[in-house]
């Protein structure tokens, strides 16, 4: 899977300036702190977590779950099970749970972060003295599917979620379990046809792709790495174009644009505005009076 996204690098320094100081606008101060958190409808996932911090310190505590995080900006150093260790802007850093570990800003700016909370039961239990050991994961391949996994959760893709948190779970237990020989999986052809028949049979109907996997018997990173393969792109944004499809020819029909959405699989009249303008530059109202 190419890469999603990469952080932009932090801007070069100046030179000081020389001399007095020119008239001008005052600079600006640092941004404010911010924290934002929420539970998505995702299996697996119990947390969200989006922060930026300047001047923060948290104090040793635990938690339930396993914390999945990349840093965006800035450096955090912390402490797990008592040795000292740095979450950097390069992979991944997971930290087990039911494990202490506290953290701290070490650069003058502060640092961003994104978090993603997974149930204690997505990754297997003996994994948690690897994560302890080593819990910086070098991976760029996966650090790009956890910040589409990011992506797809704040925006409410749940299906593309559902897809990319399989991958990135599948990338965290291979690297803790020392990067074993893949199994042998199914043949690619067979599981994207038989997936992609059971999608076609009704692209409106909420979807599990946990389900499909389990129905063909499969292996969820299998099924998306197969759809992939086969048919050039992965079962969410398939599913989306049908639903797109279904949509424009409602709003052909003369249906309001908020009833379609909610006849076609989007969650609203947004949701389906916003992959319109992806596909067509154009927004439903306008694609049904022109």
């Amino acid at each position: 899977m190419p890469p999603l996204d990469r952080p932009a690098g932090p801007a070069p320094a100046g030179p000081a300036a020389a001399g007095p100081a020119l008239a001008g606008p005052a600079l600006a101060g640092p941004a404010p702190d911010v924290v934002r958190a929420w539970r998505p409808a995702v299996p697996g996932v119990a947390e969200v977590l989006h922060a930026a911090w300047h001047e923060h310190a948290y104090p040793a505590h635990t938690h339930d779950t396993w914390t999945v995080l990349i840093v965006d900006r800035g450096l955090i150093g912390y402490g797990l099970d008592g040795h000292e260790h740095a979450a950097r802007r390069t992979g991944v850093t997971v930290l087990p749970p039911g494990v202490v570990h506290d953290g701290r800003s070490v650069t003058a700016t502060g640092f961003r972060k994104r978090v993603v909370y997974l149930e204690p039961t997505v990754l297997d239990a003996g994994l948690v003295g690897r994560a302890v050991d080593a819990p910086l994961v070098p991976d760029d391949t996966l650090r790009a599917r956890f910040a589409g996994l990011d992506r797809a959760l704040t925006v409410r893709e749940d299906v593309a979620a559902e897809s990319l948190l399989a991958l990135v779970t599948e990338g965290l237990a291979w690297h803790l379990t020392g990067r074993p020989t893949p199994p042998r999986e199914p043949p690619s052809a067979s599981t994207a046809r038989r997936a992609r028949d059971l999608l076609d049979a009704d692209p409106t109907r909420p979807v599990r792709l946990a389900e499909i996997a389990a129905e063909l018997d499969v292996t969820m990173p299998h099924l998306v790495r197969a759809f992939t393969r086969e048919l050039g792109l992965p079962p969410h944004r398939y599913l989306v174009g049908r639903r797109l499809d279904l949509a424009r020819r409602r709003l052909l029909a003369g249906e309001p644009a908020a009833d379609v959405a909610a006849a076609t699989g989007f969650h609203d009249q947004a949701h389906l505005t916003r992959h319109f303008r992806r596909l067509l530059r154009t927004t439903p109202g306008r694609y049904q009076r022109g």
